[in-house]
């Protein structure tokens, strides 16, 4: 079995003394969605969370974890950040903002403490999954861990829609 190299994130977690699993999973350049990452996991896409750096003309940057088969909805966003209006951020400004990549970026370890908002289903698991901050390599983690090492606010982020599970039949 091929050792795995920790990530900077997994390697703050550690300073904090804080619980987590490393789990390795096969990169599809051509998707990098949550959907495809927690089917490579074998895990509900309700654990697995993506994390989102949006900007807020107030409160500049910010960062979103939702879960993976949802989209942040911006008002809500806006609201919880204390901005009237917020965009995801180009995707060019990712790297140089956070330090990580698309279909890589953890919600550990950015350049910057980014205020970070998490939304509030992450409660409904025992361990959820976040990027490890590199593509192929996810962490596993109690969300209550989460929370506290990111100073997250948890909140409404995703617009709760029936039906919505018909759409992501294929």
């Amino acid at each position: 079995m091929k050792r795995i190299e920790k990530t900077n994130a997994a390697r703050l977690l550690d300073r904090a003394k804080i619980p987590y699993t490393l789990i390795p999973y096969e990169v599809d350049e051509a998707d990098l969605s949550c959907t495809h990452v927690a089917a490579q996991l074998g895990e509900p896409i309700d654990c697995v969370f993506k994390t989102l750096v949006l900007h807020g003309e107030r409160s500049g940057y910010f960062v979103c974890v939702v879960p993976g088969d949802h989209e942040v909805d911006l008002k809500l966003a806006a609201r919880v950040s204390g901005n009237k209006k917020v965009d995801l951020i180009p995707m060019k400004e990712l790297l140089p903002v956070t330090g990580y990549i698309r279909g890589g970026c953890s919600p550990i370890g950015m350049k910057r403490a980014f205020p970070t908002y998490i939304h509030r289903s992450c409660l409904d698991h025992p361990e959820i999954y976040v990027s490890a901050g590199v593509r192929g390599l996810q962490i596993r983690v109690a969300p209550d861990a989460l929370i506290a090492f990111t100073h997250a606010e948890v909140a409404d982020l995703i617009r709760e829609e029936h039906g919505e599970e018909s759409n992501l039949e294929e």
